[in-house]
């Protein structure tokens, strides 16, 4: 079927290259290329001698020039960016220079602004139309899956979505006093920033983990939910009809939290330069060099996530509240790609985004959000590949 250009070579670009593996009549050949290309080849030596022919290539994805090279020697169909979200728009460029489809799993953020926002990409769409390519942003799960469960709902159970509430549950544990789930650098920028929601077409701001509550989660039970800004809200507001209100959750454990104010309070989680014997260094990214990388989590992690979406609204006239989630277990994860539920969670459907776009299913000029396709392909994938998911009605609701 097709060529997929796969840059990253972390944890979930692990995840998305077993799984264009387990998927090898639409992924034929794939070309797995990062700044270390030694950890492409241990992936590549992991997963050789199936259906899915396997390169590797050593490319600086700041570079567009370097990234262009590339494209133009692998001639791919597709490229599936899962680099750091720093390097969103010189991936973009590149595609746009060689006309080549594009697939993310998290919107472009400054390097020097702690910002998640869709405006830099969307600045795209024009280009990308006029190339006939087609660009599909945040293609993981939250952001991702958590657009597709939204046009799902919106597709079969409602005429009108009134709220949506996302919540992001994981109560799995590694065992460290203090470890981040993915790129610790991204994960405390996140937690750190201002929270936000969605209400009556503007978006209001809230200090820092300041509104918490509880939430008894399937299979996992009853945990504290603090909300964040996170930037689906910012496209599905746009993309749902009806909409007047949505908030996004994510459990935190007092521990985690206990440490994250520490560090805080002594200036460790800045992104501010400061000049240590005589060199510039930033805080942030030292202490992400000091603490544990989040692939080493995998072999140690148990227990499970769940994540999904309850939406309340209108069918019929009549008020609908609808749950739709998916619960994922960290070690049958590992035990099947060597990764834990965080990496799968977000590799899988980065997968099946770029199968949506490679199989002509999601193919459209410009540059869109998931939650702008038919769901039902997407959401049938996600029970073939290892995301499988569970709805139900009336489900306990948030305050």
């Amino acid at each position: 079927m097709g060529k997929a250009l796969i840059i990253g070579a972390g944890g979930v670009a692990s995840v998305v290259v077993h799984k264009c593996c387990q998927n090898s009549d639409v992924f034929e050949e794939i070309c797995i290329a990062s700044r270390t290309k030694s950890k492409c080849d241990a992936l590549k030596e992991k997963l050789d001698g199936g259906k899915t022919k396997i390169q590797t290539a050593q490319v600086d994805a700041n570079d567009v020039d370097a990234l262009v090279r590339l494209i133009k020697q692998f001639k791919p169909d597709i490229v599936i960016n899962v680099a750091l979200p720093y390097q969103d728009l010189t991936i973009m460029d590149a595609c746009l220079a060689t006309k080549v489809d594009y697939v993310d799993t998290a919107n472009y953020e400054p390097e020097d602004t702690a910002k998640f926002e869709y405006k830099w990409q969307w600045a795209y769409r024009d280009r990308f139309e006029k190339a006939g390519i087609t660009a599909l942003l945040g293609s993981g799960f939250d952001p991702g899956v958590t657009g597709v469960f939204s046009a799902y709902a919106q597709k079969h159970y409602f005429d009108s979505i009134h709220q949506i509430d996302i919540l992001d549950a994981n109560a799995g544990d590694h065992g460290y006093p203090f470890a981040t789930n993915f790129n610790p650098e991204i994960n405390i920028r996140e937690v750190t920033a201002k929270g936000s929601y969605y209400e009556n077409g503007k978006f209001i701001e809230t200090d820092p983990m300041s509104i918490k509550t509880e939430y008894n989660f399937p299979q996992i039970g009853a945990k504290d939910i603090y909300l964040l800004h996170h930037e689906e809200m910012e496209s599905l507001a746009l993309n749902i009809k009806g909409i007047e209100k949505i908030r996004f959750w994510m459990t935190f454990s007092q521990n985690y939290l206990n440490h994250l104010q520490v560090l805080q309070n002594v200036g460790m989680t800045s992104i501010e330069p400061i000049e240590f014997e005589g060199k510039e260094i930033v805080p942030l990214q030292f202490l992400k060099a000091v603490l544990p990388d989040p692939a080493s989590l995998g072999p140690r992690t148990k227990g499970k996530t769940n994540i999904g979406c309850i939406f309340q609204g209108v069918k019929d006239g009549k008020p609908v509240t609808y749950y739709v989630y998916n619960v994922c277990d960290h070690q049958e994860c590992y035990r099947e790609v060597g990764s834990q539920a965080i990496s799968y969670t977000t590799g899988v459907p980065a997968m099946i985004g770029a199968a949506m776009v490679l199989t002509g299913k999601w193919k459209k000029p410009g540059v869109h959000n998931i939650e702008e396709f038919d769901p039902d392909p997407f959401m049938d994938a996600l029970n073939q590949f290892g995301l499988p998911w569970h709805e139900s009605f009336n489900p306990e609701l948030i305050d």
